[in-house]
């Protein structure tokens, strides 16, 4: 029961620098000389968006599709090896074709099964009875891209959205294909719907000069629609991608010095500039189109050489369309494309009403709290009170400190700390009342109670903190809310249980010398 003048300054430096930390969140500027961190709001509570998004699995299956096709072409020409008809069916996963000649099946077949796999066992290749050859993907393969593209979309969405300066957004997975997206403070979420429905898939292809192939594209040619119409028709482009837009390393809104207007300027890394200039160099004078989305945003011609690995997109853009597209270069583009299945607008009235019933039931709920603690241990009732406010206090200024976001079941479980912190000072209390009946001293009730209350304490907070870091590390959204200001409420009991209601216990007997104990 002994406290020296330096314990006793730590524990009240500790609660002081509590309520400083506290203080920013009462505050609408805070003063700017001082880092003062606060306390974000929640979807529930500040109001907001709330998007689930889907990954395009037909999309994906078809983009690798076309890969494998590409690299089949390949393989069978540099085998010598003939085909017919080849066919990609993304419906059922498959690439199929007729060999030259029967003799030469079996060579065609080691051919594609020598060819690389994005997964193991990604697909298997097998004769029909027609005569034909198919490539048949595993579905298991396809579920295993899936979950790879959600997690590389995951990241992507997350570098966008933060690059339009939202706080504090929430992007979790759902499921194999889903993402959810949690935008607190954004009533109108149309401008990151756009920016997330966007795939932002950039690449260079020669334009096909046959003007018979602008109506009758062969194999290998694709007609491609203008990003602006009233640029005029589609344009035969080769499937080629003679210049693939992830080797991109950076691009920026600029004003064109030429033109005047808004353009997107973006720089290659090595392999995308050495690729850029030997294209260019074979080409000049041909026509090189900028598609993005399976949209050409331009189509200019190779005037010289191009080897600085640094280019300019100019496509009739403003303002916040350029800035939309350079940030969507930066942050890379989705492995497939993403559609809102559910969206969800949370007003800030009703975020309001949430915060005034969630202070409502914390002010309640502290109050009877304080009540009961009076009520039934007197003095010692008013010190367990006093260390469930600077309790609460330091709840909050941890909170802030890490700049945490407060949600609606966080606020739940900040009641339910004040209660498990009660259960521990009225252990206590009762241990040392049980000491007073066996007859022993003031002193030594407090002394002996404290000790054999304390470990049990301990042992009960343990395995509560235990449980709700689990739920912390394997939950989501609105679970991870409630365990997190469990766990640091855990924390925060322990302190003002073990020292602050000790050390106002001990300096009341230091100072009174009382011959009975008012518990």
């Amino acid at each position: 029961m002994y406290y020296s003048r330096l314990k006793l300054a730590s524990v009240l430096g500790v609660c002081l620098l509590g309520l400083l930390l506290c203080l920013p969140n009462g505050m609408r500027k805070p003063l700017p000389s001082i880092p003062w961190r606060q306390i974000h709001l929640g979807l529930d509570l500040r109001g907001g968006s709330y998007l689930l998004m889907q990954v395009d699995l037909q999309s994906l299956t078809h983009d690798r599709l076309q890969t494998l096709s590409e690299n089949t072409r390949d393989a069978l020409l540099n085998a010598h090896l003939g085909y017919q008809n080849i066919a990609v069916d993304a419906a059922k996963g498959t690439i199929s074709f007729m060999p030259r000649s029967a003799a030469e099946t079996e060579a065609d077949i080691a051919a594609l099964n020598a060819l690389p796999r994005a997964v193991p066992n990604e697909f298997s290749v097998s004769k029909r009875e027609d005569g034909s050859i198919t490539l048949v993907l595993a579905p298991e393969s396809i579920r295993t891209r899936a979950r790879e593209a959600v997690t590389q979309s995951i990241e992507i969405v997350r570098r966008r959205i933060d690059g339009t300066g939202a706080v504090d957004p929430e992007i979790t997975r759902q499921g194999d294909d889903r993402i959810v997206v949690e935008l607190p403070g954004i009533s109108d979420p149309e401008r990151i719907k756009a920016l997330l429905g966007t795939t932002a898939k950039m690449s260079f292809h020669l334009v096909d000069a046959n003007p018979l192939h602008a109506t009758y594209p062969p194999q290998g040619v694709s007609l491609l629609p203008m990003a602006d119409p009233a640029e005029g028709g589609p344009l035969p482009v080769f499937d080629h991608v003679d210049v693939d837009g992830s080797d991109l390393t950076n691009a920026g809104a600029v004003i064109d010095q030429q033109s005047g207007k808004w353009a997107v300027s973006f720089s290659f890394d090595s392999i995308g500039t050495h690729a850029f200039a030997a294209v260019s160099q074979a080409n000049v004078g041909k026509r090189f189109a900028i598609v993005l989305d399976n949209k050409i945003i331009e189509a200019p011609v190779i005037m010289s050489p191009i080897t600085g690995g640094n280019g300019q997109i100019t496509g009739g853009f403003d303002a916040q369309k350029a800035t939309d597209l350079a940030l969507m270069l930066r942050a890379g583009a989705l492995p497939a494309p993403l559609s809102v299945i559910e969206q969800r607008s949370i007003g800030p009235s009703l975020g309001a009403d949430s915060i005034r019933a969630g202070m409502i039931s914390l002010g309640v709920g502290f109050i009877m709290v304080v009540a009961f603690m009076v009520l039934f241990y007197g003095r010692f009732g008013w010190y367990a009170d006093f260390a469930l406010l600077a309790n609460l206090v330091l709840m909050v200024a941890i909170l802030s400190l890490f700049e945490a976001t407060l949600t609606l079941p966080g606020m739940a479980g900040m009641l339910l700390t004040l209660g498990m912190a009660v259960d521990a000072n009225i252990l206590i209390n009762e241990r040392i009342r049980e000491e007073i009946a066996r007859g022993r001293t003031p002193l030594a009730a407090m002394q002996t109670g404290f000790e054999k209350a304390t470990s049990t304490i301990i042992d009960s907070n343990a395995t509560a903190l235990l449980a709700h870091v689990m739920l912390f590390v394997f939950g989501t959204g609105p679970v991870r809310g409630f365990a997190l200001t469990i766990t640091i409420g855990i924390v925060t009991t322990l302190f003002t249980t073990l020292l602050l209601s000790r050390m106002l216990m001990a300096r009341w007997y230091a100072r009174t010398r009382p011959t009975s104990l008012p518990v």
